[in-house]
């Protein structure tokens, strides 16, 4: 029992029973001194609490773990065990969400049996709809890099063909580079001839997995899963100009702000700016070696630990 449940204990055996407090605290194993003390805040605290508050108003899908993270990048001391505190003390909680029950597929390119090992190693995509406000479709194609986590391309549209996803594929290997891999679904856009013959020429390897095995490409279900529970599911769209603003400043918030629990809470593009091992460039279809992977994931995570004072 702590000593602040201790002392509620001994006001209230005092109160049934109508003896002295040195009697009470003697029962219960309490020091008087303990008894009597009178917390303090701290002179920060009404202005962690403010703005605590205000994160919690602005992403209510956030963990106390996540705020304190956004917290501590804005200058706040606001360790692991003060925010569990604060947390409780203000009566926040995250609503749990049921879990489906995972499976382990028996594709040879699902994630279990060829992992990405360095940054532009895998990327991954696939697409996720939703409606205006009038009822008209939306669509958004989404490319994610398994190894940053970085999200890559958040194209959304009334409807994207297979030529639209040539065209976005094409501008993004312009700026970013060609990967050794890219892993999807076996959607129609995907698996239609004309991309998987274009994805050949620029030397990209494809990996389908196995029809009906979401789990077997979970880092864009997972993607999807944070977009729709912290995007879709709280922002109405009146008009496919007013989805692509929105969605715009969404990806830049993700990538370069939300803190990601698989990167020691730190941002995929932060996290991506501390990799020094990448995957070769591809100049030809011919598979090659990937260099060593540096421990990048080991580095960020002590480097995190030391910012954050107290843990992650």
């Amino acid at each position: 029992m702590s000593p602040s449940r201790k002392r509620e204990a001994v006001v209230e055996l005092r109160s049934q029973f109508k003896t002295s407090e040195r009697r009470a605290c003697r029962v219960l194993s309490q020091p008087r001194s303990s008894q009597r003390r009178q917390s303090r805040p701290r002179d920060d605290e009404a202005a962690l609490l403010k703005r605590l508050r205000e994160l919690v108003r602005e992403r209510p899908r956030f963990g106390y773990r996540r705020i304190g993270a956004l917290l501590r990048a804005e200058g706040y001391r606001a360790s692991a065990t003060r925010m569990l505190r604060l947390w409780r003390q203000e009566g926040l909680k995250v609503p749990q969400k049921k879990r489906k029950r995972r499976r382990l597929g028996t594709s040879a390119n699902g994630l279990v049996h060829k992992r990405a090992e360095a940054k532009d190693h895998v990327w991954t995509w696939d697409f996720v709809f939703d409606r205006t406000t009038a009822g008209s479709p939306l669509k958004w194609l989404s490319i994610v890099d398994e190894y940053t986590r970085e999200c890559l391309t958040l194209k959304v549209d009334r409807s994207i063909t297979s030529e639209d996803v040539i065209d976005t594929l094409a501008e993004l290997l312009a700026m970013r580079g060609v990967p050794q891999h890219i892993r999807s679904d076996n959607g129609p856009e995907f698996i239609a001839h004309a991309v998987r013959k274009w994805l050949a020429q620029v030397g990209v390897e494809t990996l389908y997995v196995e029809p009906g095995s979401p789990w077997e490409n979970g880092y864009v279900e997972s993607f999807h899963s944070r977009l729709r529970d912290e995007f879709l599911a709280v922002e109405e769209f009146t008009s496919l100009a007013a989805a692509r603003k929105l969605t715009a400043a969404w990806k830049d918030d993700y990538n370069h702000r939300r803190p990601h629990g698989s990167l020691g809470y730190v941002a995929p593009a932060v996290f991506a700016d501390r990799c020094t091992a990448s995957a070769p460039e591809r100049t030809s279809a011919t598979p090659q070696p990937s260099p060593p992977l540096q421990q990048c994931r080991e580095v960020t995570l002590i480097e995190t630990f030391i910012a954050g004072g107290t843990g992650i």
